[in-house]
């Protein structure tokens, strides 16, 4: 990592509004400043992770070089569409007929 200062951008209590109010949330204006605060610290381990040199460092999809068990892609449980359209309320055609709900 480097030894050189962060430039996370500070975020301030103006911004804050605005962000929030672009995101339809409220933030009571006491909390604002406390809000700027963690968004300004939030980018400064932003910076940080950004200046780790990942060269040459392959991307993992799991951590700890874990696989997934597959089962096998084979049908478990037969057709029973005829035995629950049996005891469906309402049925036409192989399919199942609902109320209409919109006009």
């Amino acid at each position: 990592m480097s030894d050189k200062p962060s430039t996370a951008p500070s975020v301030d209590r103006e911004e804050i509004e605005k962000i929030a109010e672009l995101a339809r949330i409220r933030i009571a204006a006491d909390q604002t400043a406390e809000v700027a605060s963690r968004i300004t610290r939030i980018l400064a381990m932003v910076d940080t992770l950004q200046a780790a040199d990942t060269a040459g460092i392959e991307p993992m999809a799991n951590p700890l070089d874990a696989t997934q068990a597959l089962r096998p892609d084979v049908v478990t449980e037969g057709n029973r569409r005829e035995d629950f359209q049996a005891i469906a309320p309402a049925v036409e055609n192989g399919l199942y007929l609902v109320p209409k709900v919109i006009e």
